[in-house]
């Protein structure tokens, strides 16, 4: 998106959006995930099925897995970064504290030629701290600050920035904070649908890490309540909750540019038992107004509580349904995605 239409006597808008693609709405369809043992799908299209989605979809930015930069090796990883450049396309590191170590994945998003490197901290899903447990949720957060204390001045160094992402895991307050602590060259990667796992609503999530957003996941879900709570249901991205445009008109709004990715949500639906009082453990007070708020917000788009919420990943269906419903859903997030301008 590149808005310079002008009207008399008004300067130029010149905020752009260049959105793209990454893997993780197309799981099933890459091979990172698949039935039985090991867990990866054997049929999968990998690297080069990914990249030649992405050039279908006309994509301005490319987020790679680092475990398939490991794959390639150093030449491997120089020779995409050329291809990448041939193509016009942004490539983005992607990784995860407890995925690969610092090092390896530092290297990778040097030979690959990222600048920004989007990092996962932690493997909790559905915003469940409890299941962690009080002292191995106190490790992992002594682990997190202390793997961003060694990565980021080294990635300074390579002129790459970090970008945290809100994971279904920390609150926009939480993801500040290791900003701050770490230093300048950390920012966030905004998950759009991932503030509701942590019982935020998208809008006021970005707004608050507006000024630290370095990258964008473009995600959306429909919301079904439940008994304990609600669940988040994989769906095309503009036909769920997220209010897409107020959210990149809250981010661009200082005339900057940002890189984004489309990312439909993952094939199991997500369920945030934040009715239940267990949920809560290791969360700080939060205010009424603001729970309000997130509640509000999911009521948008709600998928009925009687309606089958299950996704064809769910319900068993075979390889073929499986591709052709990974492929629809990415084709009509970008159609989506056009109709509103946030894509070209």
């Amino acid at each position: 998106m590149t808005k310079t239409t002008t009207e008399p006597g008004e300067e130029a808008d010149t905020r752009t959006l260049r959105v793209g693609l990454n893997p993780y709405g197309l799981t099933y369809t890459v091979g990172l995930q698949g039935r039985g043992t090991p867990r990866a799908n054997p049929h999968g299209t990998g690297l080069e099925g990914f990249l030649a989605l992405a050039t279908e979809l006309g994509a301005k930015v490319v987020e790679v897995y680092s475990p398939w930069l490991s794959d390639l090796g150093p030449e491997g990883r120089r020779s995409l970064k050329a291809r990448l450049e041939d193509a016009g396309m942004i490539p983005i590191g992607s990784a995860s504290l407890h995925w690969e170590d610092v090092d390896t994945f530092l290297q990778n998003a040097v030979d690959f030629g990222a600048r920004t490197m989007r990092l996962g901290l932690s493997p909790i899903l559905q915003g469940d701290r409890n299941a962690f447990g009080a002292a191995q949720w106190a490790q992992q957060i002594a682990a997190i600050r202390a793997g961003l204390a060694r990565l980021a001045p080294r990635a300074a160094e390579h002129g790459i920035t970090v970008a945290i992402e809100n994971h279904q895991d920390f609150g926009s307050a939480e993801l500040l904070a290791f900003c701050e602590e770490a230093g300048g060259n950390v920012g966030i990667t905004l998950d759009t649908g991932n503030a509701f796992p942590v019982a935020e609503s998208p809008l006021a999530f970005a707004r608050a890490v507006a000024p630290r957003v370095r990258h964008v996941h473009l995600k959306d879900y429909r919301l079904q309540f439940t008994e304990e709570g609600y669940r988040l249901v994989r769906c095309a991205i503009g036909d769920g909750a997220v209010p897409f445009r107020e959210i990149l008109d809250l981010l661009l709004a200082d005339g900057r540019s940002l890189t984004a990715v489309l990312e439909p949500g993952a094939l199991e639906a997500r369920h945030i038992r934040l009715f239940t009082p267990e949920w809560w453990r290791g969360y700080a007070p939060k205010d009424a107004r603001a729970l309000a708020e997130a509640l509000y917000a999911a009521r948008v788009n709600h998928l009925p509580e009687d309606e089958d919420h299950r996704t064809p990943w769910e319900r068993g269906s075979d390889h073929e349904e499986l591709l052709a419903y990974e492929r629809n859903m990415m084709m009509t997030s970008a159609a989506n995605m056009r109709a509103i301008g946030l894509m070209e």
